[in-house]
């Protein structure tokens, strides 16, 4: 099968981005948000504007990086089973991808400067880990996303780390129900990716990625897909300042569609829209823990 013809190149570099992705990377940066407004009565909107900006950047750059590297080792190719990537339809060369992910890098360097001058010592730890991880997710001589750690680094980074660091940033001081959080959000993060490595399992293995499920096996990693699905809800039911924990509940039913639909689906490119649901999921969680935080107060 040939590479599709070239869109518009604006098109282009938006597939190479992957916005798709973003409710990742901001769902657990609004979580705290909504943690800090519903604790402390409002928010430094500037810091909060930074703060989305600069997980957005991150994730850019991660998902262009990780597309130039991948095909650079022969683990992506046009006849992939997900979405098209940039690089292996032939659509840019892999360093001019590489320099798009180190623009955006910069960005989200620029902007931690910014977060820094707030924050301190702790978010410039936070700020060089991520953007250590985001480079080291795909590049260097061992690739987080080559090994069984991917889910790890999805759930640390687009989960406890995004949430926790986005309450530190407004109050400087640490919060059990903002690490709570970040632990759930996380767990859907990591649920995200297990379901793209099941989906790749065979041409990860033939790429030499020995990705988690690939140490699991597929009846397991369904089991732990489970798992990363349903805990998440009874975890945010948990949280203090909930005024109604009820409303999370209602994440649930979907959840055990997500589940059932894992176990039902075949293997092959049927699984990106599991995939996408899985990621939408997240933020719709999202969504209900900001219902439950302020549902009292509302008309």
């Amino acid at each position: 099968m040939p590479p599709s013809p070239s869109p518009p190149l604006l098109r282009r570099w938006l597939l190479a981005a992957r916005p798709k992705t973003l409710p990742l990377s901001l769902s657990p940066v609004v979580a705290g948000l909504a943690l800090v407004l519903a604790e402390q009565g409002g928010l430094a909107l500037g810091i909060a504007a930074v703060t989305l900006l600069a997980a957005a950047a991150i994730q850019i750059g991660t998902n262009l990086y990780n597309d130039a590297a991948d095909f650079e080792r022969g683990a992506d190719t046009f006849a992939r089973l997900g979405p098209p990537r940039a690089t292996a339809q032939g659509w840019f060369k892999a360093q001019e991808v590489k320099l798009a992910a180190h623009l955006m890098f910069a960005l989200a360097f620029a902007l931690g400067l910014i977060l820094l001058a707030r924050g301190g010592l702790p978010i410039l730890l936070l700020g060089l880990a991520s953007l250590a991880a985001g480079y080291a997710y795909t590049g260097g001589p061992r690739p987080i996303a080559y090994g069984p750690f991917g889910e790890l680094y999805a759930w640390a980074f687009f989960g406890v780390a995004a949430v926790a660091g986005t309450y530190y940033l407004q109050t400087l001081s640490p919060s059990g129900s903002a690490w709570i959080a970040g632990v759930a959000l996380g767990s859907l993060a990591a649920a995200v990716l297990l379901v793209n490595n099941y989906r790749d399992l065979e041409s990860d293995l033939a790429a030499g990625r020995k990705t988690l499920c690939a140490l699991l096996g597929r009846p397991r990693a369904r089991f732990l897909y489970a798992a990363l699905v349903l805990l998440p809800v009874p975890l945010l039911m948990a949280l203090q300042p909930l005024q109604a924990p009820w409303v999370l509940a209602g994440a649930l039913p979907l959840g055990a569609l997500l589940i059932w639909r894992l176990w039902r689906l075949g293997i092959g490119p049927e699984l990106n829209g599991l995939l996408a649901l899985t990621a939408q999921y997240q933020a719709f969680l999202v969504l209900l823990l900001i219902l439950g935080l302020f549902w009292p107060r509302w008309p």
